[in-house]
Order: C-alpha cells, then sequence, then structure tokens
C-alpha cells in the first residue's frame, strides 16, 4: 500500500499539477461542479467497463512520466449527463520496477490511478479544445494535488506544466496523443 501511496504522491507531483489563480468563474479545476461532473463521468466510465471491478482487461505498456512505468490505455464514445464524446482512459501502473508481465498477470494489485481525457460539448473550454481532465484513484474518488484541490475540470489550466499544457503539445493540436492508433 506505501508504494501505490508513491505512486499517486509521485504522478501528482511529476505532473507538476498546480493550484491556478482562481478566475472570474472560480477555480479552473476542482470546484463543486467540476466534482459532480467527474461523478457523473466516472460512473458513464463503469458502465462501459472502462474503469471499476468488471473493466475491460487490455495488455499494459511501457510508459512515460508522469503516467507511470507502465501504462495501459482504453478509449471509447460515451455519453455523459445527455453529451456524447469520445473519452479516454489511461491506466496508470506501478510500483516503479513493476515488469509489464507482473502487472498483466494482476492489474488490481498495481492499479495506481486512472488518468481521463473527456470531450466535453462545444464552448467547455474552446481555448483547450473542450476537453475536460480527471485523474481518479483506483476506488473512483478524485486525487488532489499538494494543495488539497480535487483534479478534475481544466486541471492546471493556464501552468507552465500539467495536463493541459503537456497536451497542448500534441501533434496536430488535437491534444491526443494517440491519434496514430485511432
Amino acid at each position: 500500500m506505501l508504494a501505490a501511496a508513491t505512486l499517486f504522491a509521485s504522478l501528482t507531483a511529476a505532473a507538476g499539477i498546480l493550484t491556478t489563480t482562481a478566475n472570474s468563474q472560480g477555480a479552473p479545476f476542482g470546484n463543486e461542479k467540476d466534482v459532480s461532473y467527474a461523478k457523473s463521468l466516472w460512473t458513464a466510465m463503469t458502465a462501459a467497463r472502462l474503469v471499476g471491478a468488471k473493466m475491460i482487461e487490455s495488455r499494459p505498456y511501457e510508459g512515460t512520466p508522469p503516467h507511470g512505468a507502465i501504462l495501459d490505455t482504453l478509449y471509447d464514445e460515451i455519453t455523459v449527463n445527455g453529451h456524447s464524446g469520445l473519452v479516454i482512459v489511461k491506466r496508470n501502473y506501478g510500483p516503479k520496477g513493476a515488469t509489464v508481465e507482473e502487472i498483466a498477470n494482476d492489474p488490481g494489485k498495481h492499479l495506481g490511478a486512472f488518468t481521463v481525457m473527456f470531450k466535453r460539448d462545444a464552448g467547455y473550454d474552446a481555448d483547450n479544445k473542450d476537453w475536460f481532465w480527471a485523474k481518479y484513484l483506483p476506488d473512483g474518488s478524485l486525487d488532489k494535488n499538494p494543495k488539497g484541490m480535487q483534479l478534475a475540470g481544466r486541471v492546471a489550466k493556464g501552468a507552465d506544466k500539467g495536463c493541459i499544457a503537456c497536451h497542448a503539445g500534441a501533434d496536430g493540436g488535437d491534444y491526443m496523443f494517440l491519434k496514430n492508433e485511432m
């Protein structure tokens, strides 16, 4: 369990997720509205078997920071609160030193977190292609940054590091590093 806690801490720290200055709408992430939406998103992903006790199993692969040394990625079209959009679910495994084979044989034992992108309705966050970001712990609760903010919504919007800053550099300007697979 200590290894899992260490993995959660290192994933959050490595991502450089920062608390950004509140704008006129309040905090850009982790507010009540974002947390509520993240719960609805988790419910939809569970129904699609992308997360949860009955999640689809797929083959893990070697990854890179900040997500972890071993990853597993699924994507699908799901509906959240009446809006259908693409969801990308990255399963982050650990601890450091675990092998792909060890994780493939017992993924539940090694699961550290789920990092998720969901394509929301047009106008949600046009500056960042309308992506909603969330980081969940294996039990479906939201992870928090070092300042205690829940990681859901426009995570680290305006920061030099974090979800949005990293994914803004994806080829094609679509914020997706998977497009060659899609």
